[in-house]
């Protein structure tokens, strides 16, 4: 006689968390960090679940509310509260796996539909002037390798709004120098592509004729940016190089290889460009996650207005 399949309360958490990953790797083409940070996020979920003898597939939204609380404050004292931001995420891991459950009529019910996670108070990121743009771009002189390359990675970043890792990341063939367009390969995978404004193709060129050649030597080398030893570059060796001509431009202190990015996207904004185009040109899978830049456009405008309209201070 045939055992009947165990009825879906019964399934263990392991199982459904398996099945999430899988689907999330293999549909929707997630990238590892991704995948880990969901794992993190649910196997921390399920061990609360364990120590309150709850049922992923029978807990409510009442439930849910008291363990998104808990990370905030920190369970009855005992634990470090997990910063709102952080809680967010875990909030957003959790819709998107009851969302699964419920597409795969495991679940009748989303218990998430209407869970809300504390605001996080969000900082809007760094940006530069245009004329601290400037000073930054003209730190690295001279003909050397190194100085040539640093010219030619700050001005891609800078024109491309790339993010470190895709800057680590870009090969040789990933830049069309004659039709001034590049290839970015951001997160899960995805390609995008993205043009390359006169002064970064004109850095570039520099770098690939006559700095990339001295430093990888013989060396059957793809990536784009290699360091000294005409190896790739990598992500502490860009950080390093960032940070060192900050620091040249009197920016110490006020950026990271992303505050490029995050430049990038204001000044277009600024300049008139569609919200739309931005967001493709980052690879942003969603607008609202492109819709910040709009803030610190709009917070510009008010800097500049302030400062410049004869009224603007009249008692």
């Amino acid at each position: 006689m045939a055992t009947a399949p165990p009825h879906p309360t019964t399934r263990p958490f392991g199982d459904l968390l398996l099945d999430f990953l899988a689907y999330l790797e293999l549909e929707r083409g997630l990238s590892r960090n991704t995948l880990e940070a969901y794992r993190t996020d649910l196997q921390q979920f399920g061990a609360w679940l364990g120590a309150h003898d709850q049922s992923a597939l029978e807990v409510t939204h009442t439930q849910l509310t008291e363990f998104i609380g808990q990370l905030g404050t920190g369970e009855r004292g005992k634990g470090k509260a997990v910063a709102p931001a952080t809680v967010q995420r875990k909030v957003a891991c959790l819709r998107s796996f009851y969302r699964h459950l419920r597409r795969d009529e495991i679940v009748d019910h989303d218990p998430t539909a209407e869970l809300r996670a504390p605001r996080s108070g969000h900082k809007l990121p760094q940006v530069l002037s245009r004329a601290e743009v400037k000073r930054l771009l003209e730190a690295p002189r001279g003909t050397e390798p190194r100085g040539l390359r640093d010219r030619a990675l700050l001005e891609l970043m800078y024109a491309c709004g790339l993010r470190a890792s895709e800057a680590i990341g870009l090969e040789v063939a990933d830049v069309d120098l004659e039709d001034g367009v590049l290839r970015a390969h951001g997160k899960g995978g995805k390609e995008r592509l993205v043009p390359v404004g006169r002064q970064a193709v004109s850095a570039v060129r520099a770098y690939v004729e006559r700095g990339r050649p001295r430093l990888v030597g013989d060396r059957a080398e793809v990536r784009l940016f290699v360091n000294s030893r005409g190896t790739g570059l990598t992500r502490q060796g860009l950080y390093k190089i960032v940070q060192r001509h900050a620091a040249s431009a009197g920016l110490a202190g006020r950026m990271s290889p992303h505050t490029l990015r995050h430049t990038f996207a204001t000044h277009l904004l600024a300049g008139g460009c569609d919200l739309r185009s931005v967001q493709e040109m980052l690879g942003h899978a969603d607008i609202a996650t492109t819709q910040i830049y709009t803030h610190l456009s709009a917070e510009r405008l008010k800097d500049s207005y302030f400062e410049a309209h004869p009224r603007a201070h009249s008692g």
